[in-house]
């Protein structure tokens, strides 16, 4: 459904501590197999360490992996030498100025970012589908100041995409919570969210 509405991406989302749309691993494994190119698959992981993560892809072999909490170490050269053909999203959240710092020195490493308004720093960590906006003004800053491709995330919907766009001028949108009815994707949201874009 979402790729028929006009969707580039997947965003398959593993075992996490909080939010919604949660599947399991061969779920992820059978969406990857079947979805056709160019729409990319991404595998959305809340593990940390750089063996976990290998470990989770390939467990469902995503053209993208997304990770939604901080990266033991930074080690993100072990994940690029295991996986060369895999593109790393490192998603950032974007709390203070302090998230401005770090997306700055993260985007040395990764091939995208994503912006997102969750909280890893409370006792059950939201890493993401919060539905929640955040400051779009610290994203614009994170925007023109790294040199890769951003995604703006959090909150979005037919109403507020339009002025996210306009404020911040991401390379992409991420949604979740904003096209999604009784925790199942929301066939007259989706609609609606992309004529919002037209």
């Amino acid at each position: 459904m979402a790729i028929q509405y006009g969707a580039d991406a997947l965003g398959l989302v593993g075992k996490m501590p909080s939010g919604p749309g949660v599947i399991e691993d061969s779920l992820i494994f059978e969406i990857a197999r079947q979805v056709p190119p160019p729409v990319a698959t991404f595998l959305l992981t809340s593990e940390t360490k750089p063996e976990d993560i290998l470990a989770h892809y390939k467990k469902v072999h995503t053209s993208t992996l997304q990770i939604v909490d901080e990266l033991e170490g930074r080690q993100y050269y072990l994940l690029k030498n295991a996986l060369p053909h895999v593109k790393l999203v490192q998603v950032i959240h974007v709390l203070d100025e302090k998230s401005v710092q770090e997306a700055i020195e993260i985007s040395d490493f990764v091939d995208a970012l994503l912006l997102d308004s969750g909280n890893p720093a409370l006792p059950v960590k939201e890493l993401g589908g919060t539905g929640r906006t955040h400051n779009w003004a610290l994203s614009r800053q994170i925007r023109e100041q790294v040199k890769i491709p951003l995604f703006l995330a959090g909150g979005l919907h037919k109403d507020n995409v339009k002025k996210a766009l306009d404020m911040v001028q991401p390379f992409g949108v991420d949604l979740c919570s904003g096209v999604r009815s009784q925790g199942q994707l929301d066939e007259k949201k989706l609609e609606e969210f992309f004529r919002a874009l037209s």
